[in-house]
């Protein structure tokens, strides 16, 4: 399989977690605010409220292993930044917040996918965050 078909069925399946990750929050009671949040500075999957806290949540989706391991601290601290950013411009940086992580391991042979959800997954890295 080439680059560029590899890329296209990542994005797919990626796509499909999103959409799933999404159910599986409205579900918990989780408002979905936006899907697909982009800066210079990184992405956010999707960004949500639980109650009073927005809750920006990074999506794994693979069809084996353990997703949550692609978490790494580089892209904690791009999440951060970009929620950072979100905050700021939507005049929310009195609101409580925090990052969750929702896995999903889909299999080729399952129509449903196994979803884990993991709430205040990690705390933002640096000094002064301004998360509570």
């Amino acid at each position: 399989m080439n680059r560029t078909m590899r890329a296209f069925l990542n994005r797919l399946l990626g796509d499909r977690g999103e959409c799933a990750a999404a159910r599986h929050l409205r579900g918990q009671g989780f408002r979905v605010l936006l899907r697909g949040y982009r800066t210079a500075r990184g992405e956010i999957d999707l960004i949500a409220r639980d109650g009073p806290t927005v809750v920006f949540v990074e999506v794994k989706a693979r069809r084996r292993g353990e997703p949550a391991e692609a978490v790494t601290p580089e892209k904690e601290r791009r999440l951060t930044l970009a929620a950072l950013q979100f905050l700021k411009a939507n005049n929310l940086l009195e609101c409580p917040a925090r990052f969750d992580v929702v896995t999903l391991v889909w299999p080729d042979d399952r129509q449903k996918p196994t979803v884990e959800h993991y709430r205040n997954a990690f705390e933002p890295p640096g000094r002064g965050q301004f998360f509570r």
